[in-house]
């Protein structure tokens, strides 16, 4: 009867530590949707921050709608420029800051992002941006240049942080020299 209840007891060992493994596998295995769980959150916050970043640009922006502007920026949004100034503010120091564009390129436009990623708060994308030098350039002072008539393509990268869903932070870098040769104002 030993031998016959050893292996009961054996059976039962077996059995004990074939649930205790399953159970820790099944810790592991909670353990590891949580964070797939996480990562798909993440992924789909920063795909909502993508298609606000693409409506900024391709829309609001492009179409001069500022008062739009607030749907993907926070009012106190920080945004920093290829010159290496800064402004704190959306209305009217942000907004200040994009308008010069317009007025000596009114066609001023958004084409394509062919870049775009981001992780967590963060965002980044390459933007192409079109227009014609057709209107005079105001350039202070009460001084004008002439336009020249002349069309440029640039590319442009925006870093953006978003914090609820809006852009707190915006980082912009574009080649200022490069446009200015592309309408004839610098060699």
């Amino acid at each position: 009867m030993c031998i016959y209840q050893n292996k009961i007891h054996m059976k039962y060992l077996l059995v004990a530590l074939a649930f205790i493994a399953c159970n820790s596998d099944n810790n592991k295995l909670q353990e590891l949707q949580k964070k797939v769980d996480q990562y798909e959150a993440a992924q789909k916050l920063t795909e909502v921050h993508l298609a606000r970043f693409d409506s900024l640009d391709f829309q609001f922006y492009s179409h001069q709608l500022w008062d739009s502007l607030s749907l993907s920026h926070a009012d106190h949004i920080k945004a920093f420029y290829p010159d290496g100034s800064t402004t704190i503010g959306l209305n009217p120091a942000h907004i200040d800051m994009l308008k010069p564009q317009f007025e000596f390129a009114p066609d001023t436009k958004v084409t394509a992002h062919p870049v775009r990623f981001g992780t967590g708060e963060w965002t980044c994308g390459i933007g192409t941006v079109e227009g014609t030098f057709s209107q005079p350039m105001d350039i202070g002072g009460g001084k004008t240049i002439p336009p020249t008539g002349r069309k440029f393509k640039f590319s442009m990268v925006t870093i953006g942080r978003w914090e609820k869903g809006k852009m707190i932070e915006e980082y912009l870098f574009y080649d200022n020299l490069a446009i200015m040769k592309q309408i004839g104002l610098a060699k």
